[in-house]
């Protein structure tokens, strides 16, 4: 499932839960020089900065273990640009969603897991 239509497909998936969760998505697919961020989103006191990984299964491993230590790096790199331009109160956090989409984009009910302080 490693194609952009299927990535963009989870991405959605996991916005539309964490707006269920009563998360407010203050920014989707934010881009700089530095990086990209999947989905920023705010609830109480936080700004997490969410990568979402779509999978069919874990039979590989579980989605969180393809974010790499570099993309870490760049994902915290662009979360530090984000914050610059943006002032905030809130406590930044970096979140991990994995979707498993067994049947791809086809999927009508994904197992979507929220990784909480995914990057410690």
């Amino acid at each position: 499932m490693g194609d952009n239509r299927s990535g963009r497909w989870g991405e959605e998936r996991a916005r539309r839960y964490l707006q269920w969760h009563g998360w407010h998505i203050e920014d989707t697919n934010y881009s700089c020089r530095l990086g990209e961020i999947d989905l920023i989103a705010s609830r109480r006191g936080i700004l997490a900065f969410v990568e979402v990984k779509t999978r069919k299964d874990d039979s590989r491993g579980e989605a969180r273990e393809f974010v790499t230590a570099s993309k870490r790096q760049r994902i915290r790199a662009a979360a530090s640009l984000y914050l610059a331009e943006h002032e905030t109160e809130l406590q930044p956090r970096f979140d991990v969603i994995e979707v498993y989409a067994p049947q791809g984009v086809e999927t009508r009910f994904p197992k979507i897991n929220h990784i909480e302080n995914a990057f410690d």
